[in-house]
């Protein structure tokens, strides 16, 4: 196991155009051509697009996958009772109220599948979102799935994660991200338990975020995004492989007596990838006041709107926080987006005590949120210096300009559910003085 680390390769770029060939077939890839009446060593050309045939050049998004046999050549789909996926919105009445889960909630010994716990919108409209919790602590073995719906962002938080793709192999790790695009198939390998969050975009892919008067560079620079390169394997399995489609929502799964992942070479820019955190060069106040936690997004979804995202990926990694005379942890905050918190490991700056590594909260629309009373306090009274803020920390946000509900597996299964989170902000008093300024 310790040495497949060591023999992972990776291309270099954010939507990059690449080109891959298995070392193993020297020329697999057509010569000035896509589609040859007769690929090299007797391949079948494949075309995987991710947007119409006719998006401008700037979004249009596809790959050509050269491969033994062509991904038709499968049994008919039947349903697939599996995990708690939903896009059933209306399980559970609206609740406005901030909901937390402080902890990673505790569960049987083997356990594997995706679990839908918030989300907006619906697949078939293409557009919205959906977050899902992933916990498993066995490989998938001859099964792969792929996700007819949108794009997976995968947030793994406990285990190592390698994930073999069309395109080759990632190795995921906590503190890394990797993003999985619609009609990918892939299969994961996990080594123990292994538990993390994933953020599902309908009907967009993933950008990086406009940068306007920062410049050039920035934020998640596009050198930092790792594609894996071409690898293959000529595998039968006469005992039946299992394709797992999730499509509108359900899963369905298709038999075959072959691997999937019979690439050979591949060329184009619709590709799985993935990106470390620690790469991520922060921006921040060195003046005064709190900047707004939109320079802190990695990635963005767009919506039609301008400016206004279907969903942000948002870090809040260590970095220094300098600012004089400033209240330096996040601000007291109605919004008209709704916020996801997740937590990879560490302590949340504006609630270091019971929001735990694999926990998670959601503050919906407009519902009031930002620093318990013990944090107001502390930082109210704090000597002013230079400090390192979030040592030893990632927390993330999935942000979205959709009113998400929760699910009703979210309620009654995450059993950690604190009904009692409202009671932190319950100590803050009035410090008003109309004689003091």
């Amino acid at each position: 196991m310790g040495s497949v680390w060591f023999i992972l390769q990776y291309m270099s770029g954010f939507g990059n155009e690449h080109v891959s060939e298995d070392p193993r077939c020297p020329g697999a890839l057509p010569e000035g051509q896509n589609n040859p009446q007769v690929c090299p060593y007797g391949l079948y050309a494949e075309q995987l697009s991710g947007s119409a045939f006719t998006c401008p050049r700037p979004t249009n998004k596809r790959s050509w996958l050269y491969r033994i046999l062509p991904s038709v050549c499968h049994k008919p789909f039947k349903p697939l009772e599996e995990g708690h996926l939903t896009h059933n919105w209306d399980e559970v009445e609206p609740d406005p109220n901030q909901v937390t889960v402080p902890e990673r909630a505790p569960g049987p010994a083997r356990r594997t599948g995706l679990h839908t716990l918030c989300g907006a919108g619906e697949p078939r409209g293409r557009n919205g979102i959906a977050v899902h919790i992933f916990v498993c602590n066995t490989s998938m073995i001859n099964r792969c799935l792929y996700n007819s719906d949108g794009d997976f962002l995968i947030v793994p938080q406990q285990g190592k994660l390698l994930i073999t793709t069309e395109f080759g192999k990632m190795l995921v790790e906590p503190n890394e991200i990797c993003v999985i695009q619609q009609g990918m198939r892939f299969s994961v390998e996990v080594f123990g338990e292994t538990r993390g969050y994933i953020l599902e975009v309908y009907g967009a892919h993933f950008e990086l975020p406009d940068l306007g008067p920062i410049g050039a560079n920035g934020l998640a620079n596009p050198r930092d995004f790792l594609v894996p390169v071409a690898w293959y394997e000529d595998r039968q399995v006469p005992g039946g492989y299992t394709v797992i489609s999730k499509y509108q929502g359900k899963l369905f799964a298709a038999q075959q007596d072959f691997s999937p992942f019979n690439v050979v070479a591949w060329h184009g820019n619709y590709t799985p990838y993935k990106y470390h955190l620690e790469k991520f060069m922060v921006i921040n106040s060195v003046a005064f006041d709190h900047a707004d936690p939109s320079i802190f997004t990695v990635l963005t979804a767009k919506s039609t709107r301008p400016g206004v995202a279907v969903a942000d990926f948002v870090i809040f990694p260590p970095r220094w926080g300098v600012a004089d005379n400033t209240f330096r942890p996040p601000y007291y905050h109605r919004n008209c987006m709704s916020e996801f918190m997740g937590l990879i490991k560490g302590h949340y700056e504006a609630k270091e005590e019971g929001f735990q590594p694999g926990g998670a909260s959601l503050h919906s629309m407009m519902t009031p949120h930002g620093p318990d009373a013990d944090c107001f306090e502390k930082a109210s009274k704090a000597k002013l210096e230079p400090e390192r803020v979030a040592e030893g920390t990632m927390a993330f946000m999935f942000e979205s300009s959709l009113s998400l509900a929760v699910t009703k597996w979210g309620l009654q299964t995450s059993n950690q559910l604190d009904k009692n989170y409202y009671k932190c902000w319950e100590p803050l008093k009035s410090h008003f003085n109309p004689n003091c300024k």
